[in-house]
């Protein structure tokens, strides 16, 4: 059977091996070399991020509570949406504080209370990389004085600095979005003023791209709060808030998404506009695009919520955690892969833990 299967295209082959649930692979992947590696291929990633984002009825989530991670499922139904912890997610050593967590395809960029170092983690896999760092900027290594862009190879386990002139200005709060293997900040011109821009950094390239326009006329309105997110490691989305200096204490939201962005253009839709008195939580946020919904966290001291928008309607879930134990951004989406995490040679042993 394995031989009538090896013969068919390869195309073919990781179609019908991408169908296999994710809790089957690990077993599918011993039984022949060749699925092995298939599997560690960077298309076949892919296609199986894909398929297993679209099966699911649910989004899984990874929520930070106090300094620790835990998987939560969460029901995308605009009728009756809910939310289930699932339990902890276990880290190689446990002693360490969790301050920050990001994910790209399956992978978790932890950020801990030790400026020292981060880690690279596959939860499902069970991999891990630990890398010494000396910036504390996320994404790309900063310097605030000297302007210095770093990146880090792991191949080499070297942080290498790049020659770059910024032209631009990238707030420190802003909190990059990886997409498509390169990653995007809210940005614009000058240190005044609002962020009208975004920017893309090539790591193929190992260069920034052009500043590209955010959606025209949103900016005029000067939103304080610009955020970007992910939808589906397809489109980019950009949430502009406004706070209303008046005593309805009201909230105006206004949320766009990439309909073409390329290297030096990019083109938006708006997807929802809404005035809220919900407390939203700019720095996170999930759209699911096919069914119209809109997930946020919310805080009502001491709680926080997962707010759910959907046909003009706003659910809270209660998280059942207090707000005080957030250390932000507390939730990321997450869906679990077989990306491979490259090891230390012997020589490189003192970047690991």
């Amino acid at each position: 059977m394995t031989s009538m299967i090896s013969s068919l295209p390869r195309e073919l082959i990781e179609e019908i091996i991408s169908r296999v649930p994710l809790r089957s692979m690990k077993a599918l992947r011993l039984t022949c070399k060749s699925f092995n590696n298939l599997s560690n291929s960077e298309s076949f990633t892919k296609m199986h991020i894909d398929k297993a984002a679209t099966r699911k009825e649910k989004t899984m989530m990874i929520s930070m509570m106090p300094h620790n991670l835990y998987l939560m499922s969460v029901t995308v139904d605009d009728v009756d949406p809910s939310v289930e912890l699932k339990g902890q997610l276990s880290l190689l050593d446990n002693q360490v504080s969790i301050y920050r967590v990001f994910h790209y395809e399956g992978l978790l960029l932890c950020i801990f209370e030790d400026p020292t170092r981060v880690v690279v983690w596959n939860p499902y896999l069970g991999q891990a990389r630990w890398i010494q760092i000396r910036f504390s900027h996320l994404s790309i290594g900063w310097d605030s004085f000297r302007c210095e862009y770093e990146i880090y190879d792991f191949d080499s386990s070297l942080w290498k600095t790049l020659d770059v002139t910024p032209h631009w200005w990238i707030s420190c709060s802003s909190y990059g979005v990886s997409l498509k293997g390169n990653t995007y900040w809210p940005a614009k011109m000058s240190s005044r003023g609002v962020f009208d821009h975004i920017i893309c950094f090539d790591f193929t390239r190992e260069s920034f791209g052009p500043l590209l326009p955010l959606p025209f006329g949103a900016t005029d309105r000067g939103y304080p709060y610009v955020t970007l997110s992910c939808v589906k490691e397809e489109k980019l989305a950009a949430l502009f808030q406004h706070y209303y200096s008046n005593c309805k204490c009201e909230y105006e939201i206004d949320i766009w998404i990439t309909t073409k962005i390329e290297d030096e253009m990019v083109s938006w839709s708006k997807f929802l506009r809404m005035d809220t008195k919900a407390n939203i939580y700019p720095i996170v946020f999930f759209i699911d695009e096919e069914k119209k919904i809109f997930m946020s966290l919310d805080s009502e001291f001491p709680k926080a919520f997962l707010s759910t928008i959907g046909e003009a309607k706003l659910r809270k879930l209660d998280l059942e955690v207090s707000e005080g134990q957030y250390c932000g951004p507390p939730v990321c989406s997450y869906v679990p892969s077989l990306v491979q995490i490259k090891k230390p040679t012997l020589s490189q042993k003192d970047e690991t833990k």
